[in-house]
């Protein structure tokens, strides 16, 4: 079985515990036993609850590089993606986000690099949206939107009607468009 395999089955693990019963139910035995590896096998990859908590944020901001490239390379441009990505795309996801921020939250054991890492998926889309945009008040307008919408979907909260969220994202867009620097 490669490192890397066995890396991917304990990050699979811990999120399935963080999705399916939270961050109370997460202990090094529970990961290592939902993902057939010995404790042992977890500690060497991981060598604390923190480690293993960062190496799953570690994943998350992987993931976001993707949306960052897409963002600043697509004729589609940042504020499209971001808002696009502002609104989660699967249950999945909504928890996943949901548990990684409660247990950053509230935990402070877990370590200040897994911190700086969920800090830099919010900090970096700022830096995006003002580096295409040219008004500075429009681009945190768009941000706090993006961001807000996000955090009231995985929060749970009450949601506009999906016609007026689109409403709202088509008139940030043409907004956008008006100050949009050149590529």
């Amino acid at each position: 079985m490669s490192t890397s395999n066995t890396r991917d089955r304990l990050l699979d693990a811990l999120q399935e515990i963080l999705v399916g019963e939270g961050y109370s139910a997460v202990t090094l035995e529970a990961v290592a036993r939902d993902a057939g590896v010995s404790k042992g096998g977890l500690l060497y990859h991981f060598p604390s609850k923190a480690a293993l908590m960062n190496g799953l944020v570690e994943r998350l901001v992987e993931l976001a590089e993707a949306e960052f490239k897409e963002a600043r390379e697509s004729e589609e441009g940042v504020v499209r993606v971001f808002l696009r990505t502002s609104l989660p795309q699967s249950p999945e996801e909504k928890e996943l986000y949901w548990s990684v921020i409660a247990a950053l939250r509230s935990h402070e054991e877990l370590g200040e690099e897994a911190v700086r890492h969920v800090r830099y998926l919010f900090t970096h889309w700022q830096e995006l949206l003002h580096a295409e945009l040219t008004d500075p008040v429009l681009a945190e307008i768009i941000l706090r939107a993006g961001d807000g919408l996000y955090m009231a979907a995985i929060a749970g909260l009450p949601q506009p009607a999906p016609e007026l969220t689109q409403r709202m994202i088509d008139r940030l867009v043409e907004e956008a468009d008006r100050v949009r620097r050149p590529r």
